[in-house]
């Protein structure tokens, strides 16, 4: 039998509108340096285009990759209970104990300061034995990493496109660093069909809403 590792990365971490997008990418240990050679990295790293031509070549190359949607209103519900690390753990080894391979080891690019930590927090929520390796920068530096990284950058992205559609309004990425998103969020916070997909937990949007631009 072939040794299986993972690897998991997200996409939406820090965006105000839209879903947390979480991957685990499963592959065969001897076909890892496959996602190297047809050049997957961190998809921060990589064009659109090149994010989504990669997408379907890194699916062909794992045994498995799932990713979860995390809506902004699970996220605003569990942010009232959980720090934003924690609700990343829970919802990394829910996805793993969906899985139909079951990797003998998983590397997660860590978003605690300190990597140990995230591996511990994932742990707590493991229902089976597993060797979990969390580091920072895991993105960059392992394949697997990488293709999860894609995976969830696109998954993440194509649900931002659908979200525009129905509203019908370009609000741009949806991250707080974007002019488009929080001249939206300014003139149409207030909106409920809008509201769905707002974090309203984020710094952000407290601000917004303490110049009294929308009210929840």
């Amino acid at each position: 039998m072939p040794t299986l590792i993972a690897g998991c990365d997200e996409a939406g971490r820090g965006c105000v509108l839209g879903p947390l997008v979480i991957c685990i990418a499963v592959v065969e240990k001897e076909r890892e340096p496959e996602l190297k050679a047809i050049g997957a990295k961190d998809s921060k790293l990589l064009s659109p285009s090149a994010r989504e031509r990669l997408y379907s070549q890194v699916k062909g190359i794992c045994v498995e990759a799932r990713c979860i949607h995390i809506t902004a209103k699970q996220l605003n519900d569990l942010m009232r209970r959980h720090s934003l690390n924690e609700i990343e753990a829970m919802k990394i080894a829910e996805l793993l104990s969906e899985m139909t391979h079951h990797p003998e080891k998983i590397i997660a690019d860590s978003p605690d300061t300190v990597a140990k930590r995230f591996e511990q927090r994932i742990r707590k929520y493991l229902k089976r034995d597993l060797e979990i390796q969390s580091e920072h920068k895991a993105d960059v530096n392992y394949p697997v990493v990488s293709g999860a990284s894609i995976i969830a950058k696109v998954e993440r992205d194509a649900a931002i496109e659908g979200i525009k559609k129905e509203l019908g309004y370009d609000f741009g990425s949806g991250y707080s660093s974007d002019e488009r998103t929080i001249e939206f969020l300014k003139s149409n916070m207030h909106v409920p069909a809008v509201q769905k997909y707002v974090r309203i937990r984020w710094e952000t949007v407290e601000r917004l809403k303490q110049r009294k631009l929308g009210e929840f």
